[in-house]
């Protein structure tokens, strides 16, 4: 793809990407590591059951996961851009759909390759 053609996908991963580092620092109390954010987040409620502490640390990981694993594919997405591989999925070699980087601009595969991905995830 041509500069001019990623231009408008590269702002809107340099958006998302934006959104996400707020996000995480939000999730791990600024500059502090997950663990001591969760730490200092969960260390002095003694009202709350130590189940639903338990809990809610969980979650609080599961979001910082799925938000850092996010993160890493707008991340590589740009480094496909400044390749020049942005739009070519990273399995096949074809043309992903315009549609489908409008909507996941982030995706490093065609629908194709993504169906068999999660086929043998889930088998």
């Amino acid at each position: 793809m041509s500069t001019q053609i990623t231009a408008p996908f590269k702002q809107q991963l340099l958006q998302q990407r934006t959104t996400l580092l707020a996000q995480l620092a939000s999730l791990r109390g600024g500059n502090v590591g997950r663990a001591q954010a969760s730490a200092d987040h969960f260390g002095g409620q003694k009202e709350d059951s130590r189940a639903q502490q338990e809990t809610e640390r969980d979650l609080e990981f599961t979001l910082d996961a799925r938000e850092s694993a996010e993160l890493d594919a707008v991340d590589a997405a740009l480094k496909r851009i400044e390749a020049g591989t942005y739009g070519v999925c990273t399995d096949c070699g074809t043309d992903i759909p315009a549609a489908r980087l409008h909507a996941a601009p982030e995706t490093p595969r065609c629908i194709a390759c993504q169906d068999k991905l999660e086929h043998r995830r889930h088998a």
